[in-house]
């Protein structure tokens, strides 16, 4: 069976990367089609695939988000014929690629486009973005929530990476979606016999991740922050840390690994669809301090309204987008006796394997 896989872009490993190795776990023929490739920038599980690219790779590999109103127009260049079924990984436009009449197209939806709808405030905010790209974006914004909406009938079938994220496409596009948790590494991590004294970030520096709420959190608590990744944010946040946050940036899988198994505490500060790295770091023993919204409230076990930490709970709330409110989270896991073992354990529900049977089912439902 010829197999297509089209993914936004290629350019680092994050979590919807590791789905898409997964997808070729399971069809490791396949070709891949994505807006742009930076090449050597996914693993070579993906990089010896034939990867087909679109006109803005030609343009830029580096600056091309600020073509977010091209996408919709590089995506026709796509054009995956000759195959027997589709696959999309889409948070961005993926979703929309045309197929042939009578082609069979699951779409895995990690977001609807969080760029336009949820998150358009992250990005494009009073003090977000520059002036003249939020008088842009408020004039565009509007045309490219209809074309997504529109183009929301293309798939055959949705699946959605979370219930959060399911509510979403029923509210955006007017579709039904099953759920189907990402694949998460979790043999990977392991515990280390004891903890250090400092709390861990492993995310895209990026609007929506809210990494600023964290780093105001941490100014003010004086205890030390780890930021590692990359990202647009960067500079502003290095400017606004105190000397207690520190910036790794990229770091290599294993040292990740490392990090996650001796942090005090993992700490996720904005909203997910999913979140990978929070899994992650529960199979590392780490407890979780999130933000109690999206899909932290079906990765971590814990008392959403903040107001207490019961005996199985893997991390702790916090409630308001602010950095008064995490830092009470931070401070209530102070005196909080979690078990590793039942945190290790939550991580267990998100085993690739679950993930690779729950996908071979939809696409022989697709196909039938």
């Amino acid at each position: 069976m010829r197999v297509a896989i089209v993914h936004d872009w290629l350019t680092g490993m994050r979590g919807g990367e590791r789905v898409l190795e997964a997808m070729l776990t399971l069809y490791p023929a396949a070709e891949i089609f994505t807006l742009v490739h930076v090449p050597g920038a996914a693993s070579p599980a993906i990089e010896q695939r034939p990867i087909h690219t679109s006109f803005i790779d030609r343009i830029t590999r580096t600056r091309f988000r600020p073509l977010l109103p091209l996408f919709p127009l590089a995506l026709r260049g796509l054009r995956p014929e000759g195959f027997d079924v589709v696959l999309s990984s889409s948070h961005c436009v993926a979703k929309s690629v045309r197929v042939p009449p009578g082609v069979p197209h699951l779409c895995y939806c990690h977001t609807p486009m969080r760029y336009v709808w949820d998150q358009y405030d992250a990005y494009f905010g009073p003090g977000r973005a520059p002036l003249m790209t939020r008088l842009a974006m408020r004039a565009l914004a509007p045309l490219l929530r209809s074309w997504d909406a529109k183009t929301a009938d293309r798939p055959t079938r949705f699946v959605a990476n979370s219930q959060h994220v399911r509510a979403r496409i029923r509210r955006h596009y007017n579709r039904e979606a099953a759920v189907l948790y990402p694949p998460v590494d979790v043999q990977r991590f392991r515990p280390a016999a004891a903890r250090d004294d400092f709390y861990l970030i492993v995310s895209a520096l990026v609007p929506y991740k809210r990494i600023d709420l964290a780093v105001a959190a941490f100014n003010g608590l004086g205890r030390p922050l780890l930021i590692v990744g990359e990202g647009p944010e960067r500079t502003s946040l290095e400017r606004a840390a105190g000397p207690h946050v520190a910036f790794a940036g990229h770091v290599p899988d294993g040292q990740v690994e490392a990090y996650m198994a001796k942090c005090r505490a993992f700490v996720m500060p904005g909203e997910e669809d999913f979140g990978i790295a929070v899994v992650e770091a529960q199979a590392a023993g780490a407890p979780v301090i999130a933000y109690a919204r999206g899909g932290a409230l079906e990765t971590v076990r814990g008392d959403a309204t903040g107001a207490s930490i019961g005996a199985d709970a893997t991390g702790v709330f916090f409630t308001e987008p602010s950095p008064d409110s995490l830092a009470r989270a931070v401070r209530a896991l102070d005196g909080a006796a979690l078990d590793t073992a039942a945190i290790v354990d939550n991580a267990q529900r998100f085993a690739p394997d679950r993930f690779l049977a729950g996908l071979r089912a939809e696409i022989d439902e697709v196909l039938a």
